[in-house]
């Protein structure tokens, strides 16, 4: 039988304890065990009551503190795994390497100038939009930015969103539960008045809602049917507003659009402390790469696209799918290899292993990438548990959650709430050295167009499509995977791209939200980048 692996844990115990002992006690205590000659026991009495002796130690005790890197007095020092404050870990990422390089952003910077509403709009009191958002979190921050951009173009004051419960995650969480309400108001007070709720002159007025609202409502047709309506009866109630508005507004809307998206929606302050937090814990020791798993169970059931673990699991998904048929999203005449081979599905923990491999590796001497890069993951826990991570956590040890960064009880109060913990990794997600989605998503895109507007930080887009083939082909060797992967994303790792017709702004903040030299007029007003513990998420 092996001896198990011994890992030393120490304690700080106040000074007010050692005080009250006394040194006979302290000697009983430390040599208990034997007996001890009267001559050797008199100089020890004598070593203990003398001031230098306790002087020297505590100095002793504070210098291999230092060198350690130990903290003595942190609220749990052995909270988190020796292994994620290992003092060898430093020596292991290297900082210069190529691939921490970030793209050239070529000067681009916010410029958001637009015109602001008038008074007479700003201090209208009788007509009101109300809002029902649904999905998780970042599918409600979208219907939130719509919302706002809805509430301009018809001249009318927003009532803070309502958050419908989604039957999938169970959460009950209200507008300032994840945001600040009170920043929100305040950024947006030159462009729409927001209300916490309606005024006792429009409380008992029925509300029209209104659920016709088609796909990519351009903001004439927006007006054409819904300005009459809430003239004539002061409120109006629009539901599921999931991609209702054309991604191709006017210019000031699109300004709009990023300005609350980037700098108005700023999370809950409780939320944005404790993700610091956890960012500043990842970079401890270094720069880190985030990565965001869509490998939960309803992700695989309504993507229509299977895990890939075991035949088990497989037929664990086909008859959830069968019993659920309402939950597949989309195309549901396509199989499931013709949706694979399509880049619809998200990559399993094998295929993204291999992608990150490549970025993580030298690379044949290409990028230097550091061997023991350190990876945060975000997304809830993968269907099929621990062993879905494996080939990540194999290749990759360095490799932690929310849940292995916190110290006990700092996810309690938002455990039980999927957008608040979806929000503590959005943050990390940000402020991540470099990003990479493993399947795109409302999440991804977000975090993809908030890293841009904070001065385009490297994140890699893994292009699925053209990628899978390759995956799939055993006989290529090594460095022929290698040379083929990165000539598929030299120009996949957030570097400035012009919005085309069609995208989402907010997504892609290039050129209406951000200007460069070649672009900015000098009546333009420039808004400072910055980061996203100053703008969207402080």
């Amino acid at each position: 039988m092996g001896l198990s692996k011994k890992h030393q844990c120490y304690i700080a115990v106040p000074s007010h304890i050692i005080n009250s002992l006394s040194s006979s006690h302290l000697q009983n205590m430390l040599l208990s065990e034997k007996k001890i000659s009267p001559s050797l026991s008199l100089k020890l009495k004598l070593l203990l009551t003398n001031p230098r002796f306790w002087i020297f130690l505590v100095f002793l005790f504070g210098f291999v503190g230092m060198w350690l890197d130990f903290v003595p007095f942190s609220q749990n020092p052995c909270s988190i795994s020796h292994e994620l404050f290992s003092v060898n870990e430093k020596s292991i990422v290297n900082e210069k390497s190529e691939f921490w390089k970030q793209p050239d952003g070529l000067g681009y910077r916010p410029c958001l100038d637009f015109s602001k509403a008038s008074r007479e709009i700003l201090n209208d009191k009788t007509r009101y939009l109300m809002v029902v958002v649904s999905g998780g979190m970042n599918q409600q921050r979208n219907q939130i930015v719509d919302a706002v951009v809805i509430a301009r173009i018809l001249e009318a004051a927003l009532v803070v969103p309502i958050f419908q419960v989604n039957p999938i995650w169970a959460d009950e969480s209200e507008f300032s539960d994840i945001f600040d309400l009170d920043h929100f108001k305040n950024v947006l007070g030159n462009d729409v008045r927001i209300v916490s709720s309606l005024p006792s002159t429009h409380v008992m007025t029925r509300p029209v809602e209104e659920k016709r609202t088609p796909l990519h409502a351009s903001p004439e047709w927006i007006r054409s049917h819904y300005t009459r309506k809430l003239r004539r009866d002061g409120v109006l109630l629009l539901r599921g507003l999931d991609s209702r508005v054309s991604e191709d507004l006017p210019s000031n809307l699109q300004k709009l659009r990023c300005k609350v998206a980037f700098h108005a929606l700023r999370f809950n302050p409780s939320i944005l402390e404790l993700g610091n937090k956890l960012t500043e814990r990842m970079r401890s020791k270094g720069p880190f790469l985030a990565l965001h798993l869509r490998m939960e169970k309803d992700v695989w059931v309504r993507t229509g696209c299977l895990p890939g673990l075991s035949h088990e699991y497989d037929e664990m998904i086909n008859n959830e799918r069968k019993r659920r048929p309402d939950l597949l999203t989309s195309r549901s005449n396509m199989t499931y290899h013709e949706r694979k081979l399509a880049g619809l599905c998200p990559l399993n923990a094998l295929e993204v292993t291999r992608q990150v491999l490549y970025f993580l590796r030298k690379l044949i001497k290409a990028l230097g990438a550091p061997k023991g890069a350190r990876i945060y993951w975000a997304g809830g826990i993968p269907f099929g548990g621990k062993e879905a991570l494996q080939p990540l956590t194999k290749e990759f040890p360095h490799f932690y959650n929310k849940e292995d960064l916190a110290l006990p009880g700092e996810l309690e109060p938002f455990s039980k709430k999927a957008s608040l913990m979806a929000a503590i990794d959005y943050i990390v997600c940000e402020n991540s050295d470099v990003f990479m989605p493993s399947h795109g998503g409302n999440m991804g895109h977000a975090i993809q167009g908030h890293r841009a507007y904070a001065g385009h930080k490297k994140t890699i887009t893994p292009n699925k499509r053209q990628m899978l083939p390759h995956f799939l082909n055993p006989y290529l060797s090594e460095s022929e995977f290698n040379k083929i992967i990165l000539d598929l994303h030299k120009d996949s790792l957030g570097q400035p791209g012009l919005r085309k017709t069609g995208r989402d702004v907010t997504k892609y903040p290039v050129p209406e939200c951000m200007c460069n030299s070649t672009t900015i007029h000098s009546s333009m007003q420039l808004i400072r980048p910055q980061a996203a513990n100053q703008t969207f998420l402080q």
